[in-house]
């Protein structure tokens, strides 16, 4: 009975302790900022402390996904702190409306094509989080937000859909040359 009745009084004053709680929850961490270079363009900063490679998805108002720092291996880039993302700007097409923008941080070389369809499969959710992703090591997640101005050409990329990749002027995604991968929503 003693041992009960100690195993109740630790359960009651643990409880107790934790509705005592004043403290405020921890405020979010920026990782990322979102740096306006010209009317439809950006650069995307990490902040100090961040793991060290990351990249880039912007998913649009009209649904489209673009992979922005498209390698030929398909992988997590390097990013330094302070420094622009692949030490470029991004242009954003005007057409699309305002984006979300999707910086993946990891602590290795993560295969961008799971995170690609991931993150169509998650299309529909207001937030996307490190928890919602099947992806190995440590993963961070930051989303900002721009909105493009008009003032500037069309950006170009390539569209994959239920054919596989095809680029713009129809060639295929190794001939592509850009560094911009789109994924739109397929038609019914």
């Amino acid at each position: 009975m003693t041992r009960w009745t100690g195993l109740l009084t630790v359960m009651a004053l643990g409880a107790g302790f934790m509705g005592c709680d004043d403290q405020k929850p921890p405020a979010k961490v920026t990782r990322a900022q979102v740096k306006r270079t010209g009317p439809a363009t950006m650069e995307i900063i990490p902040v100090e402390g961040q793991l060290p490679y990351c990249m880039l998805f912007t998913m649009s108002e009209k649904g489209v996904i673009r992979q922005l720092t498209l390698t030929r291996e398909n992988r997590s880039i390097r990013c330094d702190p302070g420094r622009p993302v692949a030490n470029t700007s991004f242009r954003v097409p005007v057409q699309e409306g305002k984006v979300r923008v999707y910086i993946f941080f990891s602590d290795e070389r993560v295969p961008a094509g799971s995170v690609a369809q991931q993150l169509y499969d998650l299309r529909d959710r207001e937030r996307v989080t490190a928890m919602d992703l099947r992806l190995p090591g440590r993963i961070f997640v930051e989303t900002l937000e721009f909105t493009p101005e008009t003032g500037e050409p069309e950006a170009t990329g390539v569209v994959v859909g239920a054919g596989g990749v095809v680029t713009s002027d129809g060639g295929t995604a190794s001939d592509a040359g850009t560094n911009t991968l789109s994924v739109q929503p397929l038609a019914n």
